[in-house]
């Protein structure tokens, strides 16, 4: 394949990927956005293996089938409740590439330069040396810069998705957690990473990019651990974007535009949707990655009253007598697994001329549109799931609100208590509506730790169980 044809390829996969992204801001065109994404990836490999230079095509052959072995197995075995961490290990993998190709880039350039001094002959290299080989001192220099970022971007994506893949998966405490002084390590880390940077730029060899690997690491480690459940959404968005800055970087290292242009649509796109999480959650980007729900570290607000359960004959009654009702998915639902549950109780009572729709938190569940998949997987709808901006000034004329498995997005803490880890955050306001049930396993905190006022005020019933058998125990009560 001619160079003509190459560029040509990443022309087109380069707008295939920036049609899938627009696409996939629409629930209607999201299908057609992924296969966009698809066949873009697809002219993309198969340019960059058939193109000018590429050798050890039995080498990538093998490499290919193993990766789309586990690739295939993967998506057959992980449910979508596993889909945050999954998301979260596939940009760990990211990262570690931007690192290997990092400390391959200094090899072969330490190579190219020796072999320079000694006078050697040049034509006798190839691929990505014989690039090298080329560069003048101003280009090597530039070079270096780019191997650095991309291994030190790197090296932070891959420890802190490997942390926020654990939290989860549940394998770590989802609790923040950090050294003591822990602003003041990271500071002193990052400092001593931009210290070994110039002593490279300086012409220091190998042992400095591996050492800023080791301090990197710490870093992308030590952050996320200091993030609480509450916040792994944008934690998620956030090391998106990373592994999109890495991306970028090895394509400016390897000299690769499509996986510059790759690497920076998905590094701007995962810095935008961090940007509206955080917005959603009046919480700043920086206050969330130096530490995430800190609150005021004043006392909580005490809470009064008792939870009141009721069973699924007292939520069918509610339900037969109620006009409007709105329901809020959350973690829970998908947990259980209970979406087409959800999906057929909406089928019936809008068949009974309920007026019955969605409320949906930009950070319900533990990944960024998590809730909206699962609702349309369960063919619900598009045009009755609502977000939080378009739904919340309803909630005082709805009869009934039905809470499946949602904590903090829901926590009237954040509007009462200013001393609340989630004070100033903008909650779905259920408690206004005339009636609340609860959907939940139990009486514990939820995946973030925070207790929530809702579950104790008068208007509120406990629908305790596990959120599919609950609601299909409810279908069975309600025509």
């Amino acid at each position: 394949m001619t160079y003509g044809l190459v560029s040509a390829a990443y022309i087109a996969a380069a707008v295939l990927f920036i049609l899938s992204l627009g696409g996939l801001s629409g629930q209607e065109s999201a299908k057609r956005a992924v296969w966009y994404g698809i066949v873009g990836m697809a002219a993309a490999v198969g340019a960059t293996v058939f193109g000018p230079g590429v050798g050890h095509f039995a080498v990538i052959a093998v490499m290919i089938a193993i990766g789309a072995a586990v690739g295939a197995y993967v998506a057959r075995k992980v449910e979508m409740t596993e889909m945050p961490q999954l998301v979260a290990a596939l940009h760990s993998f990211v990262g570690l590439a931007a690192v290997f190709i990092g400390l391959n880039a200094q090899i072969e350039l330490n190579h190219v330069l020796a072999l320079r001094e000694a006078g050697g002959d040049m034509e006798t290299l190839a691929g990505f040396a014989q690039k090298l080989a080329h560069k003048s001192p101003v280009e090597i220099s530039i070079l270096k810069v780019e191997v650095f970022l991309g291994i030190f971007i790197g090296a932070v994506t891959f420890t802190g998705s490997v942390v926020a893949f654990g939290k989860l998966a549940g394998k770590i405490d989802g609790k923040p957690a950090k050294l003591p002084g822990g602003h003041a390590i990271n500071a002193l880390a990052l400092i001593a990473a931009i210290a070994l940077g110039y002593l490279y730029f300086t012409g220091a060899g190998i042992w400095t990019l591996l050492v800023m690997t080791l301090i990197a690491g710490f870093i992308g480690w030590h952050l996320i651990m200091g993030i609480g459940g509450a916040d792994m959404p944008v934690v998620v968005s956030m090391l998106n974007s990373y592994s999109g800055w890495a991306a970028a970087a090895i394509g400016f290292t390897l000299g690769n535009d499509l996986l510059i242009v790759t690497g920076a649509l998905v590094g701007s796109s995962g810095a935008i949707l961090s940007y509206i999480m955080c917005r959603a959650m009046n919480r700043s980007f920086i206050s969330v990655i130096l530490g995430g729900f800190g609150g005021s570290g004043g006392p909580a607000m005490e809470i009064s009253g008792e939870m009141i359960a009721i069973d699924a004959d007292g939520v069918a009654m509610a339900l037969n007598d109620a006009d409007s009702v709105i329901i809020v998915p959350g973690y829970g639902m998908a947990v259980a697994q209970a979406q087409q549950s959800v999906s057929e109780l909406t089928r019936r009572l809008r068949a009974r001329g309920k007026n019955v729709r969605f409320a949906i938190h930009p950070v319900a569940g533990r990944l960024p549109g998590h809730m909206n998949v699962l609702l349309a997987e369960a063919k619900v709808p598009y045009d009755i799931v609502l977000e939080m901006d378009e739904i919340n000034d309803d909630f005082p004329e709805t009869d009934v609100v039905i809470v499946i498995g949602s904590n903090d997005i829901v926590n009237p803490a954040a509007q009462e208590d200013p001393n609340s880890p989630i004070a100033g955050m903008p909650v779905l306001e259920v408690w206004k509506a005339k009636q609340v049930f609860v959907s939940k396993r139990g009486q514990g905190t939820g995946y973030s730790g925070i207790e929530n006022p809702l579950f104790y005020k008068e208007n509120t019933r406990m629908f305790y169980g596990d959120a599919k058998k609950s609601l299909d125990e409810l279908l069975t009560r309600v025509d």
